[in-house]
Order: structure tokens, then sequence, then C-alpha cells
């Protein structure tokens, strides 16, 4: 539709411009305004199409309520009031002026002046032929008195009375003497007819005034024929003709007069129509921008309340609790900044609600992991006691297959036991958290050293630790528990793939390194043989991000489900068969209380597969970056 508008209004404005080219020639009015006319009057009636078809979608929009409308409809009418008041107040103006302006062009005034220019033209030109008549009858007379006619008496003659050429002519046309040659630089001067002559012999003498050179274009000159009478018997009659050039300037100005006098006379020919032309040019005009404005504004109207109609949405939706992120406007106006913001403030909404639902649930969960404990720890110990003391009363008094059936009892007993007493321990742990003893701590060196205990196991672990990493603000014990936790679950997710090692389920029971005796542990790591195929690897990496240090744990198994990744920090969510799901959960509880963040992914294949953990923890607020001067 933009497109379609630009196309249309540039060819309108192209032929608002012939138009009124034309008007400014007739001939080029005769023969082609018909013509620009009625392509004017289709390109006007293309944009009111244009206009209809807009207003018909806005008028359907408004009366089914649809959102937005009333907006547009608004922005729509102050912007055509914008462009058609202006538009119709010159308008007015013009098509006052214009009229004025040609009524102006006929007033009696012009026309008088210019009739009374041409008879002052015409009464110059007689005053020049009555002179150059005069004169030749006066040397005709001295020229019959003269004893003898020749060149020497007709130059002295045509000298004193300033003619620029004399000639005297037979009545037959020949020539007898020349003086001064002909005007206008001929080096002879132009003979008169037989007619001209006769007309000369029968009267007194006649003048006319005749053109010089292509046409008559090189200017205007008065020739004079007298006759000259002859009082010596036997003497041939003669002709006198006398040449005097109209001077240039005389012959512009009537020429100019002349001409104007022409146009003037065309003007008034068709003054009718060139007040009609004239007025249709400047209502084509009118329609033609006023069109072009209307469709313009529409465009405005779109654009302008295409962010507020954004923003009006995005409240909506926020004040019915909805805070996912919503389209932005891609320009780099206050607008666009508008609707980023507005962006940016609901994913905070978002993240605060989720914090807050985060530890309301913690909460509930600690409090329920806390009566949990208590009431199961309790009946644990006198039930493994007991399984344990039927297996040293009645061991010695069966036989076979009843001593090997109550060892199997009597150990799935003790066996269960210890593994409600991991929970429960989970679960105090969970419940008792206690809160961080934070100081300044070298994240790269407390990696270093949980890393060595793992330096045995099967896990093929890597490291990119930034050595500019400044000491972040954080309590050891609980930031190395993180680090065993997040490492532990990468090994297990890695061999889970590889599909090397002990099932799912053993794995899940190793008990993690560091933590409560790291020798069982080492050497329960240290009794998974990675068999053949992939290598399980786990990388860690440290990097620096503003005023956060990221802890990122990757590893190349098969990632987090996708139903369990928006739910990985809720307590007993896990794919482990046996695990509670407080891994990470406590592991996020960690991190908050530190004032961190934590985020869970699924890397793409381009990169190998498996999950990626990050951590941020801030830096000690006293801390330089290593290597630069305090």
């Amino acid at each position: 539709m933009i497109v379609a508008l630009a196309v249309i209004a540039g060819f309108s404005a192209m032929l608002v411009f012939l138009l009124a080219s034309a008007s400014a020639d007739a001939t080029l009015f005769a023969e082609h305004t018909p013509l620009l006319l009625g392509m004017n009057a289709l390109a006007a009636l293309i944009l009111l199409g244009l206009v209809v078809v807009q207003l018909t979608r806005l008028w359907r929009d408004y009366r089914n309520g649809v959102f937005g409308a009333r907006l547009k409809s608004r922005l729509l009418l102050m912007l055509a009031l914008m462009a058609v008041a202006p538009g119709a107040l010159v308008y007015a103006v013009s098509m006052q002026f214009a009229v004025k302006s040609i009524d102006s062009w006929f007033d009696v005034r012009i026309e008088a002046a210019l009739d009374g220019g041409l008879e002052l033209g015409r009464g110059v030109l007689e005053a020049m032929q009555d002179d150059l008549l005069a004169k030749g009858r006066a040397m005709a007379y001295d020229l019959a008195g003269a004893a003898t006619v020749g060149p020497v008496a007709l130059n002295r003659l045509r000298e004193q009375a300033g003619i620029q050429g004399a000639t005297l002519l037979t009545t037959s046309g020949q020539l007898v003497a020349n003086s001064g040659g002909g005007v206008h630089g001929l080096l002879l001067p132009a003979l008169p007819t037989t007619a001209q002559l006769r007309q000369a012999r029968s009267g007194s003498g006649v003048a006319r005034l005749e053109g010089v050179g292509d046409g008559g274009g090189a200017g205007l000159v008065v020739r004079v024929l007298v006759p000259v009478a002859s009082y010596r018997m036997g003497s041939d009659p003669l002709i006198l003709q006398l040449e005097q050039a109209v001077p240039d300037g005389i012959t512009q100005s009537a020429a100019l007069v002349e001409a104007a006098q022409r146009d003037y006379q065309e003007l008034q020919l068709g003054r009718a129509g060139l007040k009609r032309l004239y007025t249709l040019t400047l209502t084509f005009s009118l329609l033609l921008a006023l069109f072009a404005a209307i469709a313009l504004a529409f465009f405005l109207a779109a654009r302008l309340a295409k962010p507020l109609l954004m923003l009006a949405e995005g409240t909506r939706a926020v004040a019915a609790g909805d805070l996912t992120p919503r389209a932005v406007l891609e320009t780099d106006d206050e607008l666009g900044v508008l609707t980023r913001s507005f962006n940016e403030m609901t994913v905070q909404l978002e993240q605060a609600r989720v914090e807050r639902e985060i530890a309301q649930r913690a909460a509930v969960w600690g409090e329920v992991a806390r009566r949990l404990a208590h009431e199961i720890k309790n009946p644990l110990t006198p039930i493994q006691l007991s399984a344990e003391r039927l297996q040293m009363k009645l061991a010695h008094k069966l036989d076979g297959d009843d001593a090997a059936m109550l060892t199997r009892a009597t150990r799935t007993i003790v066996d269960q036991v210890e593994a409600m007493k991991n929970m429960v321990n989970d679960f105090r742990d969970y419940a008792r958290l206690p809160p961080p003893v934070a100081r300044p701590l070298d994240l790269n060196a407390l990696i270093v050293e949980v890393l060595d205990l793992y330096a045995a196991g099967p896990i093929a672990i890597t490291t990119d630790l930034d050595p500019t990493l400044p000491p972040v603000l954080a309590d050891p014990d609980q930031i190395r528990q993180v680090l065993h936790n997040l490492l532990k679950n990468a090994g297990e997710a890695a061999q889970d793939k590889v599909g090397a090692g002990p099932s799912q389920a053993d794995v899940s029971r190793l008990p993690p390194l560091g933590v409560e005796g790291s020798e069982p542990g080492l050497r329960a790591w240290e009794a998974i043989k990675v068999g053949a195929g992939e290598t399980a690897t786990v990388n860690v990496k440290t990097r620096r991000d503003g005023r956060m240090a990221v802890l990122s744990v990757t590893d190349n198994g098969h990632g987090f489900p996708p139903e369990i990744l928006r739910h990985a920090f809720e307590p007993y969510v896990t794919t482990k068969p046996k695990g509670t799901g407080l891994g990470l959960a406590i592991v996020q509880k960690i991190v908050g209380d530190h004032g961190g963040t934590i985020t869970l992914a699924n890397r793409p294949a381009a990169q190998g597969g498996g999950a990626e953990v990050s951590v941020q923890l801030p830096f000690h607020q006293l801390s330089q970056p290593r290597g630069t001067a305090a």
C-alpha cells in the first residue's frame, strides 16, 4: 500500500506539473490539455479509491471494537486536519489571486496603451515618409532646372538633404545615375517595378515602407519615387528614387508593440478558457495533495499508534498477570527505546515473580524437609539394629536356603535404611543450610583444589580459567559444595550417554568427593571404568561478565529433558530413579544466598551437545582485576 501510494503520488505530481506548464502555452493548451486533464482526473480517482479503502477498513475495525481503532481514528483525524486546513486556505487564496490576475491582464488601460503604441509607431513611420517625400520633390525641382543631370549633381543634392541613397531612372526603369548605393550595406539600390514607375509618373510622387533583408527581418526602409520635370526640348522625363533606412530602435519598438498586441488579442479570445484551465489546475493540485496527505496520514497514524498499542497491550497483559516478553519496536527513536524499556521491565517483573515463587517454595519445602527429617530419622536406627540382631541370632540356627534368604532380607533392610538415612541427611541439609560466611575467595584456586580430588576418576575434566579473574565474595565451604554437586551431576550425565561403567542408579549412589570422607568416594569413582567409544568429558570455565564472575560447568551428555529444564530447581524434580531432586535446589539456594544467579541450558549439537550450568557470583567490592594498578 505504501509503495503504491508513493508511485501514484509521484505520477500525480508530474501530471500537475505538465498541466501547469500547458497553462502558459496556448499551443500546448490546445493540443494536450484534454489528455492531461483526463490523466489528472484518473490519478485523483485512484488516490480517492485508496483513501476510501483505508477508511472502510478503519471503520470496520472501529465498529467491531478492534483494540487500537479509536487511537488510529484520532490520530488520523488530527493529521488529516493538519493537511486539509492549510491546503484549503492556500487553494482559496490561489484561486482569488489567479482570477484577479487574469482579469488584470485584460484591463482597458493596457489595451489602450498597446493601441497607442501602435499608433505612435505608425505616426513616426508616416512622418519619415512625408519628410522624405518633401525632400524628393525639392531635389526633383533642382534637377529639373540644372544644365546637366549626372552623378555629380545628384550626389551634391543627396548630401545636402542628408539622405542615404538617391537614384535617377528613366520611365522605363533604366538606371541613369546613382549616389550612396543601397541602404543596409547593399551595393546597388532596389529598383522599382513598372507599376510603381507608372504610379510615380502619373502623380507628384509616391512614398512606401518596405522591408530589407531575408523576409524583412533585417530592417525597414522608406522609399520615395518623384517625377523630375524637364524644361528642355527633346529631353526624356526622369524618375528620382530616394531611400532612407528606419532606425533600428524604432523598428524593434514597433515590432515589440505589434507582437504584444497580437498576443494580447489571442489571450483576449481565450480569456474564459484560460480561467477554466487555471481553475482546473488548482483544483486538481488541491485534490491530489489532499488525497495524498490523507493516505499518508493513514500510514503515519498506524506508525505512531503501533508502539502505543504495543505498550497498551503489554500493560493489559501485565495487569492480567502475563509477564511474557513482548515484541519491541526496532527503531532508535524514543518510541523504540520506550518499548524496549517496557519489555525489560516485564522481564524483570517475571524474574522477580519467579524468584519470589522459588523463595516461597523453598521456605515451604524447607519446613516440610525439617519435619520429615525429624519424623523419619527416629525409627531408622532401631530398624537397622533389629535387622542386624536378627542376622546375628538366627544365622547359625538356619541351614541352606533359609540362611541365605535371611542374609538377603537383612541386607536389603540395612541397605534401604542406609538409603533412607542419606535422604534424611539431604532433607536436613536443605532445611538447615546455614547462611554463608562470605569473604574474599579466589574462585580459580578453589576449583583447582576441588578438581585434584577427581584427577584419578574416569571423567576427562578440562579447565579454561580466566587468570585475571578478581576474588569473589563467597563462603568457601558452600561454594565447594556447589562445585562437588555440579561436577557429580555433569559426570553422571556424561557417563550415562557414553554407556560405560555402572548403571545410572549405581552412579547416583556414589558419594561426592570431599564430602563426608573423600577416601570412600575416591575409591568408588576409581571403580568406574570408561568403556570403548566416546569419552565422558566435563569442562570447567571461568570468565568475567561485568561485575560478576561466571562459573560454567559443561558436559557431553544428553542434556536436560525439556520437561525438566523449567522445573529443575524445584525439590523432588529429578531424572534419577532414586534421587531426591534436592541437589540443584540446594545449589540454587546457596547461590541465591550469595547474591548470585544460576542458569541451565542445553548446548547445541554443533558444540557437541550436553548440558551447561552457569553460576554468577559477585566480585569482592574492594578487589581489582589482576594485572592492573591499584
